[in-house]
């Protein structure tokens, strides 16, 4: 296992969330973290018009500014993809879906697979999962592990069978929209703020991609403390590590706790010195939010005009 020297990574973050970005540089930068949101809802309360309402703003974030992307992906509970699928017909976006009986992965795995199961069979085009964090601080690593593989083996086996569907219909598509209607990936969120230390962080990270994981997420969004710049350095090492180790490229998504656009700036700059600019893009990157989209926008405003513009210029979700 690897050990973390907590005072190098703590002073290594602070260095690189002192990093200026102004100017044009800043405008890309603002673009790019739009591109690679998921931006999400998860609550209680969310309805099929909030879900739609949602999707709106994540085709078009910002009808009066040509330039600005559509994000990434929308982010739903599993009872709402079949309504964000409708909403985003014909668009880039994707619709992710948590699962796993998200937040707590507190279930058992047959559970954890049928909601897994019930989102795909809505259409979702990415799964956020669970760790059970009970079993890893217990150390039941092995048990842990299996849960992403057996996740992992069910979203293989939907990729085949909608590769198969596709085939088809291929030549009334493009081959990168039938090549995005396969592919599946899987999001395996550490909740990092319920680990404790920067070594479990790092183990856990190790083991969600020894496991399979497309990309590590660090938080669900529901615990006190969610991503932190030090855990976002923590895991990108990981990335790195392995990567190096096995040829094989995983993604990197910081979730909870990302509401401004120094913040999101921050993980740009955190995932390029660690990973490289292979990582800058929504394949290899992105942020889950809901606020941090309209301070976004209100800063590329005032990139552009000089003067903010209040959040009442922007869709509302």
């Amino acid at each position: 296992m690897t050990v973390v020297d907590a005072v190098m990574l703590e002073a290594r973050a602070g260095a690189l969330a002192k990093r200026s970005i102004k100017t044009t540089a800043k405008m890309a930068g603002i673009r790019l973290a739009i591109e690679c949101m998921d931006l999400t809802t998860l609550e209680g309360k969310d309805s099929e018009g909030r879900v739609r309402s949602l999707c709106a703003k994540a085709r078009r974030p910002a009808p009066q500014l040509s330039d600005v992307p559509s994000v990434a992906a929308v982010c739903v509970y599993p009872n709402l993809v079949a309504v964000a699928k409708n909403a985003l017909a014909g668009t880039s976006v994707k619709v992710a879906s948590v699962a796993t009986a998200f937040p707590s992965g507190q279930s058992s795995l047959e559970v954890k697979l049928a909601d897994t199961q019930a989102a795909i069979d809505a259409g979702a085009d990415e799964i956020d999962m669970v760790i059970d964090r009970g079993a890893f601080l217990a150390g039941r690593y092995r048990e842990v592990a299996d849960e992403i593989v057996a996740v992992k083996d069910m979203l293989r086996s939907a990729n085949t069978r909608r590769g198969s569907a596709d085939t088809s219909t291929i030549h009334g598509a493009s081959q990168a929209q039938h090549d995005r209607g396969k592919n599946i990936p899987l999001k395996v969120i550490l909740e990092t703020g319920e680990l404790g230390t920067y070594d479990n962080i790092r183990r856990a990270s190790d083991l969600a991609l020894e496991a399979g994981a497309d990309f590590i997420k660090t938080s669900t969004g529901k615990v006190t403390t969610s991503a932190t710049f030090p855990v976002a350095v923590t895991m990108c090492e990981a990335i790195r590590d392995h990567a190096r180790r096995t040829g094989r490229r995983a993604g990197f998504k910081v979730a909870g706790g990302c509401r401004t656009t120094k913040q999101a700036l921050t993980y740009l700059v955190i995932v390029k010195e660690t990973l490289g600019e292979g990582w800058l893009n929504p394949g290899m990157f992105r942020i889950g939010a809901s606020a941090l989209l309209d301070d976004l926008l209100m800063q590329y405003e005032k990139e552009l005009t000089g003067h903010y513009a209040g959040p009442d210029y922007f869709p509302k979700d």
